[in-house]
């Protein structure tokens, strides 16, 4: 056995299982349902199988050493198995806890918005927009409605890798993004202004980026949940203003 082998740490199955049994328990203690619980372990269980594909496909591409022509072909189509099967591996595990139901027609249907994913959202938005801007006092209290109306626009994946596309968003349009929370945030002249209410709040990130693509159904769900359209046209009029 190699030596590295020898000195290698590995958590066996029994480990793991007591490890997800114990964060089941401590979620539960919290209030947090054993579905929900389960759901968001499986995610970040299929995250860690995505990232260990990109790991292992980046090394995979640096053959050691120079061992002429055949060596460097094998050690690439053996490395090319390798993060095909484990890319097929974290396919599978998103799948089954996206639509663990099968793949049917609801990768394209828009099912309930669920209460874990209204706060995945929210833990989402709310760094990015202290990025752009400070705390506001006058931020309305409508959280969880606003996040509701805008995951009601995706489909259980979309959802699933919403916070990487909110990430993407900010950083694609940064200076925009800026110039809009300097000109209509908390401490502009518009400040008081109800119109821009929910630019002092963190899901107008939220917002934002669902009106940087087509919006008819951000309009359905936001009429579906009675929220005033004031609230919707003002950050569209800001985001038009500082393009």
């Amino acid at each position: 056995m190699h030596a590295a082998e020898e000195n290698r740490q590995e958590l066996d199955s029994v480990s793991v299982l007591n490890a997800k049994r114990t964060l089941l328990q401590l979620l539960g203690r919290a209030g947090v349902s054993a579905d929900d619980a389960e759901g968001l372990i499986a995610l970040v269980e299929a995250g860690a199988l995505a990232g260990a594909c990109e790991e292992v496909g980046a090394l995979g591409g640096s053959v050691p050493g120079d061992k002429g022509e055949p060596y460097e072909s094998g050690w690439l189509d053996g490395a090319r198995a390798v993060t095909d099967e484990l890319g097929g591996i974290a396919e599978r595990a998103l799948r089954e806890t996206v639509d663990p139901d099968g793949p049917s027609a609801a990768s394209a249907a828009r099912p309930p918005v669920g209460r874990i994913e209204v706060e995945q959202a929210k833990a989402a938005v709310t760094p990015l927009y202290l990025t752009f801007t400070a705390a506001s006092d006058l931020d309305p209290e409508v959280t969880e409605e606003v996040l509701r109306a805008v995951l009601g626009t995706m489909t259980a994946r979309q959802r699933a890798r919403y916070a990487g596309r909110l990430a993407e968003f900010a950083a694609a349009h940064r200076a925009r993004l800026e110039r809009l929370y300097v000109e209509y945030g908390p401490g502009s002249a518009t400040a008081i202004h109800s119109r821009y209410s929910l630019l002092h709040s963190a899901t107008s990130v939220a917002v934002l980026e669902r009106l940087a693509t087509p919006t008819a159904a951000l309009r359905e769900e936001w009429d579906a949940a009675e929220l005033p359209p004031a609230w919707l046209e003002g950050p569209m009029t800001a985001w038009d203003a500082v393009g």
